[in-house]
């Protein structure tokens, strides 16, 4: 919501956000086995985390100038019906 960008790679969005344990979660999806499982401790950490940064969500949802439906549905569906047309 910062940028106006979307954005789905988790190791991208890190580059800015700098949270320490990603590159560890990331590495543990992709290294360890498919249904692996956090201990206890892990768990109530990142289940503090998932609190935090649902606020934080929040707090920049609220906060965000972005519209909350897009401003040029006709010029977009003007676009496709062009290419469409263009391709056949």
């Amino acid at each position: 919501m910062r940028t106006g960008e979307v954005e789905a790679n988790l190791i991208t969005l890190n580059e800015s956000a700098k949270l320490s344990y990603i590159d560890e979660l990331v590495y543990r999806k992709r290294s360890g086995p498919e249904k692996g499982t956090l201990e206890a401790t892990d768990l109530d950490f990142h289940n503090r985390e998932y609190e935090r940064l649902t606020a934080e969500l929040k707090s920049a949802y609220e906060a965000s100038k972005l519209p909350e439906m897009p401003s040029a549905r006709d010029e977009l569906n003007d676009l496709l019906v062009r290419l469409r047309l263009n391709s056949a």
